[in-house]
């Protein structure tokens, strides 16, 4: 298992948190979203699931990942 942290905008309540989590959920990973810092750490097997995958899923929920 991987693990890292993109730094996301946009994100600004619990509907954000849950869109972003239920995403990583659908591909096969899990999704840690922190409010404050803008931050959400993936955990994900790279045999299933690609990084980038992941960003575009993101993006897909209407948020930017701006770096990680």
């Amino acid at each position: 298992m991987s693990s890292v942290t993109l730094k996301v905008s946009g994100m600004s309540c619990g509907h954000c948190v849950s869109s972003v989590e239920g995403a990583m959920k659908e591909l096969g990973a899990s999704g840690e979203v922190d409010l404050k810092s803008g931050a959400v750490t993936v955990r994900y097997d790279e045999s299933k699931v690609t990084l980038d995958a992941i960003k575009e899923a993101i993006e897909d929920q209407g948020y930017d990942v701006v770096k990680g």
